[in-house]
């Protein structure tokens, strides 16, 4: 009888690739986008300019290494640890380094980084439960954040203050919904049930 070949193993997928250098890349453009910001002072001079390249830079760099892990099957547990870490960090940063500097209110910035740290901990509370998916509720939140940090990052001038109240009013927008997507997810971790044998589901 004619043994049916064994198919060989796929490759594993080297940590070391692209759409994880992009992330690390992210992660290291942090510190220095925080850097120019501060170091301008307020000046909203070149170093202001630096650090909104290095912001649009770094949330391309996040599309970008998302759109190669998946076509190219680069899709690793670094990349799936690191990539969200990278783009918390990079929103944190600015949300804090800017209420620092007396350009966003304060309550927005702990209303917004409470949300995104306590729904992160509530993912890993419940994953052997199961996953909370990514809902379109919650891409939506990150494109409004990003869109409004984004406008106030700009070096605005007394001249174009309706670039300001533009950037104030999404970035309230986007916590709004922040707040709600993060109670969404609550109820669906809420609604997550062990097995019936009594273990928890996978």
């Amino acid at each position: 009888m004619t043994e049916t070949p064994v198919e060989p193993n796929p490759q594993p997928v080297p940590t070391l690739n692209i759409a994880n250098v992009l992330t690390t890349l992210r992660i290291i453009m942090v510190p220095f986008f925080v850097w120019a910001l501060v170091a301008d002072d307020q000046q909203h001079g070149v170093l202001r300019w630096v650090a909104v390249a290095l912001f649009a830079l770094a949330m391309y760099t996040d599309k970008l290494d998302g759109d190669l892990a998946r076509s190219r099957g680069l899709i690793t547990n670094f990349g799936k640890i690191a990539d969200p870490i990278a783009d918390k960090l990079l929103l944190g940063a600015a949300l804090v380094t800017l209420s620092w500097l007396g350009e966003l209110w304060w309550w927005v910035t702990i209303v917004i980084l409470v949300r995104e740290l306590g729904i992160t901990a509530l993912r890993f509370a419940v994953i052997r439960r199961g996953v909370i998916a990514a809902s379109r509720g919650g891409k939506i939140k990150t494109v409004t954040q990003t869109a409004g940090l984004f406008l106030m990052l700009l070096p605005f001038t007394p001249d174009i203050g309706w670039l300001t109240v533009l950037a104030l009013a999404v970035i309230l927008l986007a916590a709004a919904i922040t707040v709600y997507t993060g109670i969404d997810y609550i109820v669906q971790a809420a609604r997550m049930k062990p097995a019936p044998d009594g273990r928890e589901a996978a």
